[in-house]
């Protein structure tokens, strides 16, 4: 039998977006194992359809359950809006969303609410249904930002060009006057410096990445589930370049990590078809 509580946590995201809730793990849950992937052979996500998304998610979640991890979450909006509540249904270790935890903690900071987020996530009104399940009485304005993703995962945030962007995808916001704005993509808290340049100050800032790691240390607390051995190295991976992620990422994690290329499982007919997962050179 194997020793569920010392297995790692699973975290995935289509590239480095998800080193955002990675870091909230490190700061808020020290003493858990991680096992990070992010699918940057397919990325961007927000221009994917429902049924890719899905199939991509229960490919990734596949491999996680070969590597007995005892917990995944998704540090990725947009698999979890568009695959969360069908993949929870055929895995049997918890899985974990980022928009339900953005959006509570989105009610709590205020009334009008802008959210930006993939292209993917804004046509599913994900995060309009959840802030108004919690809140009827909460507005909410949804951006679709899709130049975001590739520029930050080609290192280009600093550029003019990606101010200039950010300027065209929040100016609408701030028209409507918004007193809260939610990451809806885990990918723009690196931007962050951009994003507080063009918002006005009073506009509360919400990155779901926090509150997500806050609801997993819930959960793994509610399941006896706490790590009770030392962590082990945080492991990464990717089905792409494991060079680019690796020097691409450095300057969030503080350093360069050792990252290796895997090619994932198919899941053409059930997601319980476990197949082996080869590990490239």
């Amino acid at each position: 039998m194997r020793d569920v509580q010392n297995s790692p946590i699973g975290v995935f995201d289509s590239g480095v977006g998800g080193l955002t809730v990675l870091r909230e793990l490190y700061r808020q849950l020290p003493q858990e194992s991680i096992l990070y992937f992010a699918d940057t052979a397919r990325l961007p996500y927000g221009n994917r359809s429902a049924a890719e998304i899905l199939q991509f998610v229960r490919e990734i979640l596949i491999w996680m359950g070969k590597k007995n991890v005892k917990m995944a979450i998704m540090a990725c909006n947009t698999s979890s809006a568009l695959a969360l509540e069908a993949v929870r249904r055929e895995f049997d270790f918890p899985i974990l969303g980022v928009i339900l935890p953005g959006a509570r903690a989105a009610v709590k900071r205020g009334k009008r609410i802008g959210v930006i987020s993939t292209s993917a996530t804004a046509k599913s009104n994900a995060y309009r249904q959840a802030i108004q399940e919690i809140d009827p009485n909460a507005q909410v304005w949804q951006v679709g930002c899709p130049e975001f993703v590739p520029l930050i995962e080609q290192n280009r945030i600093w550029e003019p060009y990606t101010r200039q962007v950010a300027q065209k995808y929040l100016q609408p916001l701030v028209s409507q006057n918004i007193d809260t704005l939610v990451y809806g993509c885990t990918h723009y808290r690196h931007l962050a410096a951009v994003i507080k340049d063009i918002v006005p100050p009073t506009v509360n800032l919400v990155d779901p990445a926090s509150y997500v790691v806050q609801a997993a240390e819930k959960e793994l607390k509610l399941m006896g589930l706490r790590q009770t051995t030392p962590p082990l190295p945080t492991q990464f991976a990717v089905s792409g370049s494991p060079e680019i992620f690796s020097q691409v990422s450095q300057q969030w994690l503080g350093y360069r990590p050792l990252v290796e290329q895997v090619y994932l499982p198919t899941a053409h007919h059930s997601p319980f078809t476990w197949e082996e997962v080869e590990v490239l050179d």
